[in-house]
């Protein structure tokens, strides 16, 4: 299952490694267990779209459609696997887009706008981030809806909330990571990087914090980047 998943993502497995991928594969065959998925192809499937979409896509408010068809017990695992995947090929199609191009131009945006002097008045956060997002991957927006991504925004601001973050700078980096990386980025085993920056307990100052998180996540999105464009 590792060398499937290794193939399925090489960025994730050249980043992560071996051990780290087969603790994810563990991780995901145990949340897919609790949506009563057992067989090897609705398992495996799980596991590619946690490479997809985050490894918390089950409870993420830009994929309500996947925690809708995982709960429902109208049909068997096969069956409801059958939809899932349907899904997926549509929502890559329309969102990713052909040779992932829209997904690329998304990280090319996103880059972009982290390296960008943000100024937000704090009562004007969400309409800001909710123009932003439009502009970085208008693709996503018109698949997820408003409803989806206003509930990821305010989210993204809650989490900066809990780590103390007290700009809107920050607050919206988080937001960024979501939209990226998945709504549980913070707790994501394919992106410890995260989790270890928001833990460090070398760093002392959260504003000091929010700005090496910022410095790791244009790294890798670099490196990602990179990755494709010399079509490795």
């Amino acid at each position: 299952m590792v060398a499937h998943l290794a193939d399925f993502s090489p960025p994730l497995f050249k980043t992560l490694g071996e051990k780290p991928m087969l603790d994810v594969v563990r991780f995901g065959m145990a949340r897919a267990e609790q949506h009563e998925l057992t067989l090897r192809g609705p398992v495996r499937l799980y596991l590619e779209m946690m490479l997809l979409f985050g490894s918390y896509f089950d409870t993420d408010p830009q994929y309500p459609w996947a925690a809708e068809m995982l709960k429902s017990r109208a049909v068997g695992q096969m069956e409801r696997a059958e939809l899932l995947y349907e899904k997926t090929v549509d929502y890559r199609e329309k969102v990713a887009g052909p040779d992932d191009a829209y997904a690329l131009k998304a990280l090319r945006n996103i880059s972009m706008l982290a390296q960008q002097p943000l100024l937000i008045p704090s009562e004007e956060f969400v309409p800001y981030m909710r123009q932003e997002i439009a502009r970085v991957y208008p693709q996503k927006v018109a698949y997820v809806g408003q409803e989806g991504i206003d509930a990821l925004i305010r989210k993204g601001a809650d989490g900066a909330r809990r780590q103390r973050f007290s700009t809107t700078r920050a607050a919206a980096l988080i937001v960024v990571l979501m939209l990226a990386f998945g709504h549980g980025c913070g707790a994501d085993p394919l992106y410890p990087w995260i989790n270890k920056t928001l833990r460090d307990e070398a760093i002392t100052e959260q504003e000091a914090r929010a700005k090496r998180l910022e410095k790791k996540a244009l790294t890798w999105l670099e490196h990602v980047l990179d990755y494709f464009e010399k079509g490795a």
